[in-house]
């Protein structure tokens, strides 16, 4: 098993968490930044869509981090970390996609902007505007968590807190003005405990 991408990249390091919960050590190639281009003929021949993580199992290229970790944990029959029974599933699945389409759509400009220094996002109102977003879909994940704890679905650690961990990450780390929310701060110390979580998760990189 090979996985193609950086250690320090968000959607791999959800996939390198997801590993170290399954006990898993994929051989990791690095691709992007300065260690090999994305868009190089010979990373599209792989993954046409130009981006990490890719997995390589046997005859298998499976790209977008939140399907690797499901096939995963599948893969391993994990079922506590993705249900097998159909209502449970649904609901851990439901929270990756909200990760996926909501949540990281609204931090796209601040983080962009704030972060990285992109200057196609250096406008002050729209880094703003993002904030606002970012911040009213954490008060969401807040007023669920305060219902649902100690995990996203109840009493175990599924997906769903693998990769809503690491976009909380991303906005704890990020200098801009934001809530206090105390079911999220209560839920990543939690979280911390977990040797994957130090490892892959708070790693000191954004």
């Amino acid at each position: 098993m090979k996985l193609l991408g950086q250690p320090n990249s968000i959607n791999v390091r959800k996939v390198l968490w997801t590993c170290a919960e399954l006990g898993l050590a994929p051989e990791i190639e690095t691709w992007g930044g300065d260690r090999g281009s994305t868009h190089d003929q010979e990373f599209l021949t792989i993954n046409p869509k130009g981006l990490v993580p890719v997995l390589l199992d046997g005859d298998l290229t499976l790209s977008e981090s939140n399907t690797i970790c499901r096939y995963l944990a599948t893969r391993e029959n994990r079922a506590g970390l993705l249900p097998a029974d159909p209502e449970k599933r649904a609901l851990v699945e439901s929270w990756m996609d909200w990760q996926a389409a909501e949540l990281n759509g609204a931090w796209k400009a601040a983080f962009m902007g704030l972060v990285r220094k992109d200057p196609n996002f250096s406008d002050s109102e729209i880094q703003l505007a993002s904030v606002r977003t970012w911040n009213a879909q954490m008060a969401l994940l807040e007023e669920h968590l305060a219902s649902h704890d100690p995990y996203i679905c109840g009493a175990n650690l599924t997906l769903a807190d693998i990769v809503l961990a690491l976009s909380t990450n991303r906005w704890e780390m990020t200098p801009m003005e934001k809530p206090i929310l105390p079911n999220i701060a209560n839920w990543m110390e939690r979280l911390s405990k977990r040797p994957g979580f130090r490892a892959h998760c708070r790693n000191g990189v954004p």
